[in-house]
Parts: C-alpha cells; structure tokens; sequence
C-alpha cells in the first residue's frame, strides 16, 4: 500500500536517505537529522513524500512531484528507495506497480525519473515496471562528499 508521508514518518525517512547502501543514489548528501528535518518538513509540505507499506510496516518511500502548466500531465518521481533489509522480496516491483496504477487514477500520462548510470539493479527494476530509456544526461549529479559527477539515465512510463 502506498500512502502520504507524515511527520511521524520522518525517523524512517531519515535512515532511508541517510542510509549507506541507498544514499549515494538519492539527491541529499549526508547530514544530519537536524539538518534534514528542514529538508522534510518542505517537502512534506507540497504533499510529494510517500511511503510505501507492506502489512502497515514501511518498506519504502518515493517523491511524486506533478509538473505544471502544459506539462500537468507529467510526473516526476524521485528518492526512490527501498529498506535494504526488505529487499529481494519482491517489494520494489510491488511499490512501482502501485505508484503506477496511483498516477493513472490522478490523471498522469506519464511517469518520469532518473537514475544513475551505474544504479544497475535499480534500473532493472524500471524496465521490469515497464519504464523505457529515453537518454542520458552527462555529468548531471555531483556527489560533493565523493567529489564526483554521476550521468544520469533518464527514463519514462507512458499510458
């Protein structure tokens, strides 16, 4: 099940973005909880936070971020992860079949994200939910802590 993201979720977002085998892959450097707690408490208020459940434990989290203007029919999703302590369980395809079915029944044509060229398993997992590549963005994130860009594979779910 998927749900918006409260501040009673905020302890498990935290570990999920601060995580060592998720974090390099997510937008945040390492920080703090204070630190980050301002970074939650936005976007928690635009409404883009979800967690992801199974048997009301969260599992995972994402960012569904809706485009504007001519481009409402777009969503953007992001800060994907699932706790590396459920994985290989068959909760990330679950997660993205329901993010899915979410976007169609809210009016979205289309689901994008990106992902770092080297995120092999993660990029798996999109082409397995049916995600397509549709290109790749040079040196588009840089890792401040590691002092290294990353290219980023860009890629979209069409209804």
């Amino acid at each position: 099940m998927i749900r918006k993201a409260t501040h009673a979720d905020f302890n498990f977002m935290f570990y999920l973005y601060m995580h060592p085998q998720v974090n390099p892959f997510l937008l945040y450097e390492p920080m703090t909880a204070d630190n980050f707690l301002t970074v939650f408490n936005d976007l928690e208020k635009k409404g883009v936070l979800y967690i992801f459940e199974d048997q009301q434990e969260s599992i995972g989290m994402f960012k569904l971020v809706p485009q504007h203007y001519r481009n409402t029919h777009i969503v953007y999703l992001g800060g994907i992860a699932i706790d590396p302590e459920h994985t290989g369980k068959g909760h990330g395809i679950q997660m993205m079949e329901e993010i899915k079915t979410y976007a169609k029944k809210n009016g979205f044509l289309r689901i994008e994200l990106t992902v770092a060229t080297t995120n092999e398993k993660a990029i798996q997992l999109y082409l397995k939910a049916g995600f397509h590549h549709e290109g790749v963005l040079k040196k588009y994130t840089y890792l401040k802590s590691k002092d290294h860009f990353v290219d980023e594979a860009v890629m979209a779910y069409l209804f």
